[in-house]
């Protein structure tokens, strides 16, 4: 296990299936952790599970809304707070933006609506958090930013595996995490010698998949299983520990393989 004792992490969108997998395991790994979570179900839930951790901080914030940014940053660091690892892991699907029980609509009936509220999610959360990085803490101390993307950032999906099945790949979706990714890049270059910032690729991670779309998805990757939250999580840790000093600008697939074929 790679120490982050006297890490501080700050993490967005911490209430999902991933995201409590990393708070869990950073704070089992000695970090303090700086959590931010929309306020509803997922917010109560971090509180309710790590609220008593005295190294647990939650802050509500909708990453797509500037003003909430800028807030919540002046908030954690007049807190006393002072993150050296960002991850940019708010993230929403568009099985997210259905209301429960709507039919996952084709290409040609996704609403301009549903493009542009994952794009302010995705894509412009990240900028959000990285230009308030930039206003008031980078050059200050050393820091990592991990931004989240998608094994379906920089390759094509199977459609055909999505046949029949209630959700689809969603095409803003993966425009966005490919997005991520560049500006990763942008980054690595312009804080190059005040910060490293890299992009972590989760695969297919289970989540309560039917026993049919596991078969499907398995078969695209070479370890022929979806992986669990805690194999993401192993990764997320190497690259906010000072194990990864030397890393930036890179582009790290945790898929089984599903990208190398």
């Amino acid at each position: 296990m790679n120490s982050l004792s006297g890490k501080t992490i700050f993490l967005t969108g911490s209430g999902g299936v991933l995201g409590t997998t990393y708070v869990r395991r950073m704070l089992d790994a000695g970090a303090k952790v700086v959590a931010s979570e929309l306020k509803g179900a997922r917010y109560d839930g971090l509180h309710d599970t790590f609220g008593k951790n005295e190294n647990f901080a939650l802050y509500e914030m909708d990453v797509s809304d500037e003003d909430a940014v800028t807030e919540t940053f002046n908030r954690f660091l007049g807190d006393g707070h002072k993150p050296n690892v960002f991850f940019n892991n708010a993230s929403i699907t568009g099985e997210m933006l259905m209301k429960d029980g709507a039919e996952f609509p084709d290409f040609a009936n996704t609403t301009l609506a549903s493009w542009n509220k994952t794009l302010d999610v995705n894509l412009t959360g990240p900028f959000l958090v990285a230009r308030e990085i930039d206003r008031q803490i980078i050059g200050k101390w050393d820091l990592k930013l991990i931004n989240i993307a998608s094994m379906y950032a920089l390759r094509a999906p199977h459609h055909d595996i999505y046949d029949g099945m209630p959700f689809k790949n969603f095409s803003a979706y993966q425009a966005t995490k490919a997005g991520v990714h560049g500006i990763t890049l942008w980054l690595a270059s312009y804080w190059r010698k005040k910060a490293t910032v890299n992009t972590l690729a989760p695969g297919a991670v289970f989540n309560g998949h039917s026993e049919e779309f596991q078969k499907r998805v398995s078969s695209l990757i070479m370890q022929d299983r979806m992986a669990q939250p805690d194999e993401i999580a192993d990764v997320a840790l190497f690259l906010s520990s000072n194990a990864a000093n030397h890393m930036t600008g890179q582009f790290i697939n945790v898929d089984g393989g599903y990208n190398a074929w």
